[in-house]
């Protein structure tokens, strides 16, 4: 039997970390031990302690340097992820980080240098795919061919802004990385997954404020177009859900393919279906609505794999980095227009 893999958790800055970690545990993999900033919240604290009570918290030096450690987990402040993933990685430790991976196209040449250099692997978690069963569903149905060819994604990543439970650095632009870089990321990712795409660029790109002009710094609403070599895409992201949503947002990827088309409904069907997770398919032999319940997660037991076996089958290398690039680029091809103020 093979082993466990032994996880250390740096930055527990975002709850993405807590669906990280235990995604993790459920493959079989053992969380170690944790550290955070001195800048974390206390209910950030608090929430990873009540899920990990028995894993001791440490200084980030000692979880950097501790030898039985395979990997490196981090959702510290998005512009602290670089810095942390290149730590780790030259302390001999695989890292998987919470979107966005970094912050800058500085940040993220430092990153593929010191990947290369140390042959360690440097994956995202892009949870509004990687934990999603849909997603996971759709990924299935297109390999079987039920759509043809895929043509076009359309993803929609609508967000809650929650104003009052947002720490400091979540308005800051330097520290956030503004919205195409943060919560558009999980729409490149998709976009090249979906549409099989190895390269791709951003056609066009727009960033602004549309609701919040006490914070006139930060952004709002966002969308890019995007063309592949697999593929064209469309993606708008937002933080203007109401409140009067039983969910955080109304997320929903539209996949176009040559001989039919799937929509996901990730979180909620409004009106319609109680639960999550709820697939439509539209092919040549009619509609069908498909429930993915059960369809798995299996990212965090490949990535697993992966650490053992020093493979690619969880998330290729090239795809983790392309997909960081586009959203960088997105955003600084926005603000180089003149949006996002």
């Amino acid at each position: 039997m093979e082993r466990a893999i032994r996880v250390g958790v740096i930055g527990v800055d975002h709850g993405h970390i807590l669906g990280m970690a235990a995604s993790m545990r459920a493959a079989g993999a053992q969380i170690v031990a944790w550290s955070t900033g001195v800048d974390t919240g206390d209910a950030e604290r608090a929430a990873f302690r009540s899920l990990f009570p028995d894993v001791p918290q440490r200084e980030e030096a000692a979880v950097l340097e501790d030898g039985s450690l395979d990997i490196i987990l981090s959702a510290a402040v998005n512009a602290d992820r670089a810095r942390i993933a290149i730590a780790a990685m030259r302390h001999g430790k695989d890292v998987m980080v919470d979107k966005p991976g970094c912050t800058s196209l500085e940040q993220l040449a430092q990153i593929r240098a010191v990947q290369a250099e140390t042959g360690r692997i440097w994956s995202v978690c892009f949870s509004e795919r990687l934990q999603v069963e849909s997603a996971t569903l759709a990924g299935q149905l297109i390999a079987e061919g039920r759509i043809g060819k895929v043509v076009q994604t359309v993803g929609l990543g609508p967000h809650r802004l929650n104003a009052p439970t947002r720490p400091d650095w979540f308005w800051a632009r330097e520290r956030s990385g503004g919205i195409l870089t943060d919560i558009c990321a999980h729409q490149f990712d998709q976009f090249l997954f979906f549409t099989g795409s190895t390269t791709a660029r951003v056609v066009s790109a727009h960033a602004g404020n549309v609701a919040n002009a006490e914070r006139p710094g930060f952004q709002d609403f966002g969308e890019v177009l995007l063309e592949g070599n697999g593929g064209r895409g469309y993606a708008r992201v937002d933080w203007l859900t109401p409140d009067g949503l039983p969910v955080w947002g109304d997320g929903r990827m539209t996949i176009l393919g040559t001989e039919g088309f799937i929509e996901l409904r990730k979180y909620i069907d409004i009106a319609g279906r109680p639960g999550k997770d709820h697939v439509f398919l539209s092919d040549r032999s009619g509609t069908q609505y498909l429930n993915a319940e059960g369809a798995g997660k299996p990212y965090f037991a490949a990535l697993c794999a992966d650490i053992l076996a020093r493979g690619e089958s969880a998330m290729p290398q090239a795809h983790a980095f392309l997909a960081t690039e586009l959203a960088l680029s997105a955003q600084q091809m926005a603000e180089a227009a003149g949006q996002g103020e």
